[in-house]
C-alpha cells in the first residue's frame, strides 16, 4: 500500500483587531452614505444643467432667427446658415445651425475659435432626421461632438434646428464629481484618523486588561506563598464605563484569587504543623512499643533456646518480661490511639468548618458516647445520669458528640481500671 502523501497545513487566517474592525466599518458606512449623496447630487445637478442647456439652446434658436429675417432680403427665403453665424453678434460661442428654406437646407457651426465652419450635407440630413416627436433632440456628429437641438419655425419662409455642445455640462458635472470625490476622499481619511484615534482611546482600557491578564498568567500559581499584586490601573476600572467595567471585574476576580491563594497558604503550613505535631507526639509511643515488642521477643527466644533445660524461675522470668511487654505495648497504643484522636480534633477545628445549628436532643448523645466508652474501656463503671423527658439545645449534634466522646476518653485514658465515671445532664435555670 503506498504511503499517504502529507496533507498540506492548513493556514489559519488571522482575524482582524476589533480596533481595525471598527474603523473599517465606520468608514465603510459613511463612504456609502457620501457616494449615495454625491451620485443623488450629480443627478440633480445634471438635471439642472440639462435644463438650463435646453434653455440656452432656445434662446440661441431665437436670436438665430432673429438674426435670420433681420437681414436684407431676409422675408424671401434666401439666408442660409453659414451667412448667418458669419453676420452674428449675439450668438453663443460654439453654436450649430442648420436653415431650411425655399433655396434648400445647409448647416454650419462655430469652431474652437469661432470660425464657422460648414457642415456636410450628410450631417445635416441626420440632423434633420433626428426630430421625431418634439423640438428637443441629442445628436452625436461624427468629427465634432454631440449637441442639444431646438426647432422652430421662423416666419413663412424658415425652419431652423440650432444647438449647443453637450460637453459644456458634461465637463461640469464632471468637474462637480471629481470635487467631491476629492473632497470625500479627504474626509474619509480624516475621519478615519479621528475615529482611529477615537476608538485607540476607547480600547486602552481593554488593553490594559488584556496586559494585567497576560501577566498574572505568567506568574507561577502552583505552590508556595503567591501573591497577586497585578491590577488593572484605577482610570483604567472605572465602572461607569461599559469598557472600564471590565477591568473592575478583573480587580474583583484578581482580589478573591488573591484571597483563596492566601487561604490555600494558610492551609498549607497548618497541614505541615499537624504533620510535624503527629510526627513528634507518635514518635515516643512507636519507640516504646519497638522496645518492648524486642524486649519480649527476646525473652522468647530466650525460653525457645533453653528447651528442655528451661527452669521453672526461667519460664516465670520470661512470661512476666512477656506479660509486662505487652501491658506496656497496650499502654502506648492507648495513648497513640489518644494522640490521633486529639490530633484528628484539632485538624477539624483549625479546617475552620462552620457549625450546623439544630435542634439537638442532648440525652440521646450521653447515652451514644457512653455505649461507645464502655465498649472502648469495659473495666470501668460507667454511669448515665440522664433526666427522664429530652433535652433539647441548639448546636451542631456532630461537634457535641466529639467533645463529650473526648471528655469520656480522657476519663477512660486517666484513670485506673474500677474508676467510677458518671455521665450526667442537667437542665440549669429553665
Amino acid at each position: 500500500m503506498a504511503p499517504t502523501a502529507p496533507s498540506a497545513p492548513t493556514r489559519v487566517r488571522r482575524r482582524w483587531s476589533l480596533q481595525t474592525r471598527l474603523i473599517v466599518t465606520v468608514v465603510s458606512f459613511v463612504a456609502l452614505i457620501l457616494a449615495a449623496v454625491g451620485l443623488a447630487t450629480g443627478a440633480f445637478l445634471g438635471s439642472i444643467l440639462s435644463t438650463q442647456l435646453d434653455n440656452a439652446v432656445k434662446d440661441a434658436a431665437n436670436r438665430a432667427g432673429v438674426q435670420l429675417i433681420g437681414k436684407p432680403g431676409g422675408f424671401t427665403g434666401t439666408g442660409t446658415a453659414a451667412d448667418t453665424l458669419r453676420d452674428g453678434r449675439n450668438l453663443p460661442s460654439g453654436v450649430l445651425l442648420v436653415v431650411q428654406s425655399a433655396n434648400g437646407t445647409d448647416g454650419a457651426y462655430f469652431s474652437g475659435d469661432d470660425t464657422v465652419t460648414s457642415l456636410p450635407a450628410e450631417d445635416v440630413d441626420a440632423i434633420v432626421n433626428a426630430f421625431d416627436y418634439g423640438p428637443f433632440t441629442t445628436v452625436e456628429i461624427d468629427g465634432v461632438g454631440t449637441y442639444r437641438m431646438y426647432t422652430g419655425r421662423v416666419g413663412n419662409s424658415y425652419v431652423i434646428a440650432a444647438g449647443l455642445p453637450v460637453s459644456t455640462v458634461n465637463d461640469t458635472i464632471g468637474q462637480i464629481l471629481l470635487t467631491v470625490g476629492l473632497v470625500t476622499v479627504g474626509g474619509l481619511l480624516v475621519l478615519a484618523a479621528i475615529v482611529a484615534l477615537v476608538i485607540q482611546r476607547s480600547l486602552k482600557p481593554l488593553r490594559s486588561v488584556a496586559e494585567t491578564a497576560g501577566r498574572v498568567a505568567a506568574q507561577p500559581l502552583d505552590s508556595g506563598e503567591v501573591r497577586i499584586t497585578e491590577r488593572v490601573s484605577d482610570e483604567q476600572a472605572d465602572p461607569s464605563d461599559e469598557i472600564g467595567a471590565v477591568g473592575a471585574a478583573l480587580n474583583t476576580l484578581l482580589d478573591h484569587v488573591d484571597s483563596s491563594l492566601a487561604a490555600r497558604q494558610r492551609n498549607e503550613e497548618r497541614m505541615r504543623a499537624f504533620v510535624a505535631d503527629a510526627s513528634h507526639e507518635l514518635r515516643t509511643p512507636l519507640a516504646a512499643i519497638r522496645g518492648y515488642s524486642e524486649l519480649s521477643l527476646r525473652a522468647l527466644a530466650q525460653a525457645r533456646d533453653a528447651g528442655t533445660r528451661v527452669t521453672k524461675a526461667q519460664l516465670e522470668l520470661s512470661a512476666g518480661q512477656s506479660q509486662q511487654g505487652l501491658e506496656r505495648i497496650q499502654a502506648a497504643s492507648l495513648r497513640m490511639t489518644t494522640l490521633v484522636e486529639d490530633l484528628l480534633l484539632l485538624a477539624r477545628l483549625d479546617e475552620g468548618t462552620e457549625l450546623v445549628y439544630g435542634a439537638v436532643d442532648v440525652t440521646r448523645v450521653i447515652v451514644d458516647a457512653v455505649a461507645d466508652a464502655q465498649a472502648a474501656g469495659p473495666e470501668h463503671e460507667w454511669i448515665i445520669d440522664v433526666p427522664e423527658e429530652p433535652v433539647i439545645v441548639a448546636g451542631d449534634a456532630t461537634r457535641l458528640h466529639q467533645v463529650i466522646a473526648n471528655l469520656l476518653t480522657n476519663a477512660r485514658v486517666h484513670t485506673p481500671a474500677g474508676v467510677q465515671v458518671t455521665a450526667s445532664v442537667a437542665i440549669d435555670d429553665g
